[in-house]
């Protein structure tokens, strides 16, 4: 089969189109014939070279994943050659106390498709029967591959941990973002009054169309300044974040007393500074993020089917592609998903 994949980590041009052999399933697993695959941030963080995320090179990158099932091993019940399907991106024991009790995000084995294994920027992958789940039938395969980390993860970040009730106030860092785009969407389907912001402003309107109810332009405003004259002075109820110290003094500053940061991710570094009495004079809750539960991925799937959220593209490119697409990721010259196409 052809894979992009990557010998040694560094830049975008280590990524290479190549012929690999068509991955041999196990009984409990599920051969898939990917037909789209989107990328994310940790496929950039994995190929730079992360200690987080150690693994046998060459590797095969690639977590978002949508395909119709090729093979399926003789312990493999519930899915047939042919189904379309899309892949659950965490991978989980199911036998721990914190799979058993639905928290499978904790699992002590928990990694990702395509970070500890090899993942969907091929034309064939091997995955847990477990991960397999039935596409929305109104769903293109471009469209199923854009939506499974980006919304279990800002769907966790919401209401599993900030709790975000009808009524609040919540500001989405970078709509244009996978995950930002998701959360302007599952907040205002809660009932929340959503505020976000973009790079540019042909990104306004499209921020506005997933339900916005104030954009701004990070590059011409004071995002916290804009932010307090929006609430009156008082700031916003939930802050997702997922940018890390670039953003991190103006959401705090942007947080009403008592209001709630959540955070999944560092894009621009790993450190930032933290004034402990500020945090606790506003009473501020502060939460790490990482994935969802596979329930939570369910719902979401829910809602795409019932056409309530929405997968957001910016552009597809085919699998040999792959620099490209990683290219205009690291540009941030992008709305919504990139998603490769074999």
């Amino acid at each position: 089969m052809k894979a992009v994949l990557f010998r040694e980590h560094g830049g975008p041009e280590k990524l290479s189109y190549e012929e690999v052999p068509t991955p041999v399933i196990g009984p409990e697993e599920v051969l898939v014939r990917v037909k789209a695959c989107a990328l994310n941030h940790l496929d950039i963080w994995i190929r730079q070279g992360n200690p987080a995320y150690p693994m046998p090179l060459p590797h095969i990158s690639g977590s978002d994943i949508a395909g119709v099932v090729e093979d399926v091993g003789s312990h493999a019940s519930g899915v047939h050659v042919g189904d379309r399907v899309f892949v659950s991106p965490g991978l989980s024991c199911w036998r721990c106390e914190f799979c058993l009790a639905g928290r499978d995000n904790f699992c002590r084995t928990y990694s990702l498709i395509g970070a500890m294994t090899h993942g969907g920027y091929a034309e064939y992958v091997k995955v847990p029967v477990r991960n397999v789940l039935p596409m929305p039938e109104n769903l293109s395969f471009e469209q199923a591959a854009a939506f499974p980390l980006v919304s279990v993860t800002a769907s966790h970040m919401l209401f599993a941990l900030a709790g975000l009730q009808y009524g609040e106030t919540v500001l989405v860092m970078g709509a244009g973002s996978g995950v930002g785009s998701m959360a302007v969407q599952l907040a205002k389907l809660a009932g929340a009054r959503v505020m976000t912001t973009v790079g540019a402003d042909g990104k306004i309107p499209k921020a506005v169309v997933l339900g916005a109810d104030a954009v701004i332009n990070h590059a011409k405003e004071n995002v916290a300044e804009r932010v307090k004259l929006l609430t009156e002075g008082k700031g916003v109820d939930v802050v997702i974040e997922h940018v890390g110290p670039a953003v991190w003094d103006i959401c705090l500053q942007s947080l009403a007393k008592g209001g709630r940061l959540i955070t999944c991710g560092a894009t621009t570094g790993a450190e930032v500074k933290l004034d402990l009495r500020y945090v606790y004079s506003r009473q501020f809750t502060i939460k790490g993020s990482y994935m969802g539960t596979r329930a939570e991925l369910v719902k979401a799937a829910e809602l795409m089917g019932q056409k309530r959220l929405i997968s957001v593209i910016d552009r597809t490119y085919p699998l040999q592609d792959a620099r490209a697409a990683q290219e205009l990721m690291l540009s941030r010259k992008f709305f919504g998903k990139i998603v490769l196409v074999c």
